[in-house]
């Protein structure tokens, strides 16, 4: 029978998992108990509190719909996104830093040529993004796929758009490098911009005083066989969001520092009417067991 001391509670529910079949699950769920136990002991939560918290998480799961991801953008803010990322890429050697997956990608790209320009119609300064992809030990890995993707000029990402998908993907493709683990577009220069602030996430934000700014950057997804695929992004250098990333996202490793040009022709022969950027990066990638089927597997998480 449960009695009265707390502590004793705590017991009592750790114990009524004793019998899981699951070794892994039944780690879990004790875990789970005691921290979230010890969580209210050490805050002597209230009634009031603890409704608000069932109808906040009741919040943020209607907040949820096939174009959006309340829970990820919330795991996202307070850190959790990035520690699970961590934790699961403790040992990189040599190989390019990892970060979130982030709450727009959908899993849907479509296969460009190289040289494609992702940003038609899409206002912004032009960027020409130059990469290549290799093992650790800088061998070129010529049959590697790479998804790409990152918001507007406005800081909106096509999926957050009434008009997609109808008018089909913007900023986001999916390329196949060449034998050298090269591949080259063109697109827009990216520009930092506020994570959604419309639903429970923004309340979070604006209760603890924080700005929901995330820096300027691209995101890639490379796979290849052979090879753990690489979740990442590429931020520009001096954005003044990377010292404060609304997600905790940034890595030193993973800045970049942009060519500007001037001169016209650009690279892919059109006429230059104003600074244009180049981006160069290589990601090194780590052996593993990941494959690279198009299209790649997931759910889709828009």
């Amino acid at each position: 029978m449960t009695q009265v001391d707390d502590w004793q509670l705590t017991a009592d529910v750790v114990r009524s998992f004793s019998n899981t079949p699951d070794q892994r699950l039944k780690h879990i769920l004790t875990e789970l108990v005691q921290s979230s136990h010890d969580f209210v002991r050490r805050t002597n939560l209230t009634f009031e509190e603890w409704n608000y918290a069932i109808d906040y998480l009741a919040r943020t799961g209607h907040a949820c719909t096939p174009a959006r991801q309340e829970f990820v953008l919330l795991a996202d803010v307070l850190g959790i996104s990035m520690l699970v990322d961590a934790i699961n890429h403790r040992e990189r050697d040599g190989a390019t830093p990892t970060t979130v997956l982030g709450p727009f990608y959908v899993g849907e790209h479509k296969l460009l040529p190289h040289g494609s320009n992702i940003s038609s119609g899409v206002s912004g300064a032009p960027m020409f993004v130059r990469i290549r992809v290799a093992d650790v030990s800088g061998k070129p890995i010529g049959h590697a796929i790479v998804d790409v993707w990152h918001a507007d000029d406005d800081g909106l990402y096509d999926s957050q758009k009434a008009s997609y998908p109808e008018e089909g993907p913007s900023l986001r493709a999916r390329f196949a490098v060449d034998a050298q683990g090269c591949l080259s577009f063109r697109t827009i220069l990216p520009c930092s911009y506020p994570i959604p602030t419309d639903g429970p996430v923004g309340e979070l934000l604006d209760a603890s005083a924080r700005h929901p700014m995330r820096p300027a950057h691209v995101h890639f997804l490379v796979a290849a066989e052979g090879f753990e695929p690489l979740v990442t992004h590429v931020f520009i250098a001096g954005d003044k969001n990377l010292e404060s990333d609304a997600v905790f996202g940034v890595k030193s490793e993973l800045i970049s520092h942009l060519e500007e040009h001037d001169e016209s022709p650009m690279p892919d022969g059109s006429p230059a009417n104003g600074p244009w950027y180049v981006l160069t990066y290589e990601f090194r990638m780590q052996p593993g067991n990941g494959t690279a089927p198009t299209p790649l597997p997931g759910t889709r998480r828009a």
